[in-house]
């Protein structure tokens, strides 16, 4: 099994590819138990890690609470522990929140960077999803699915356009995510995530950054990828067809990635 001990942690992750360094940061409750990170378009072009992040999957699960600055320094140290000083950085949500706070701690360590339907937090924060735990289970699947894709409608043939079979996946991915041994660590990670704020470091990010968005995203809307572009040195928006899952519903979105990372 593929684990490295990094930063207090033993961290699971795989490598998949040949070509630039590239590290990719997933989103809230990532598992690659079931992200098939094998199967990522990235892995095409590039020498990719991917990883479960702390309390999640099969990396270790420490006592809490956890900060954003935990999660950037977890990815300083991955890419020190697998060998590579510096890489490009692809972050999806939650991923793109510790992307943007990894580039202000260890800035020499970042060469270019993705964000993929994330926020600044402060003014423009992601949709506070910590707070769907007061909820019960299929009441909170309902606000998590229309948060996903505006145009979500449960009696359409499509209920979020784009998505085909994977809906149904999703569905179940989302009620998976209430075991305890699944919920504990998601619940530390989206603690931290509502205490995230960079809206006013921005300027000091001079990073090559491509900041992508899906339009029919809820969760992180189009104004938050906007802000992100205003604020930071070096940006530039892409508007992608989709919701905040729109890596999968526009087939154009992966590739538009992959030249922006090309050296």
């Amino acid at each position: 099994m593929p684990f490295i001990e990094s930063n207090g942690l033993d961290v699971y992750f795989e490598r998949h590819g040949e070509g630039s360094p590239v590290l990719n940061i997933s989103g809230s409750g990532g598992d690659l138990r079931r992200a098939k990170p094998h199967r990522s378009p990235l892995n095409e072009a590039f020498d990719v890690v991917h990883y479960d992040q702390r309390g999640l999957g099969q990396t270790s699960k420490p006592d809490g609470p956890y900060t954003m600055a935990d999660y950037a320094d977890d990815a300083a140290a991955l890419m020190t522990a697998v060998g590579w000083d510096r890489a490009a950085v692809v972050g999806t949500s939650f991923g793109g929140m510790v992307a943007l706070e990894l580039a202000l701690r260890h800035p020499e360590r970042v060469t270019r960077m993705v964000l993929n339907c994330t926020s600044p937090g402060g003014p423009l924060p992601s949709f506070p999803l910590h707070e769907l735990d007061k909820l019960d289970t299929e009441a909170a699947i309902e606000i998590k699915l229309g948060l996903l894709d505006s145009r979500w409608d449960p009696g359409a043939d499509d209920p979020i356009p784009g998505l085909g079979s994977f809906y149904d996946v999703l569905i179940e991915r989302m009620r998976a995510d209430v075991a305890p041994d699944a919920k504990r660590g998601s619940q530390l990670q989206l603690r931290a995530r509502a205490g995230h704020d960079v809206s006013t470091r921005l300027g000091r990010i001079d990073t090559p950054t491509l900041v992508c968005a899906g339009e029919f995203d809820d969760q992180a809307p189009v104004a938050n990828s906007e802000a992100l572009v205003a604020g930071l040195v070096d940006a530039r928006l892409r508007v992608f067809q989709g919701g905040h899952l729109f890596l999968i519903q526009d087939r154009t979105a992966f590739p538009a990635i992959i030249d922006f990372l090309e050296p």
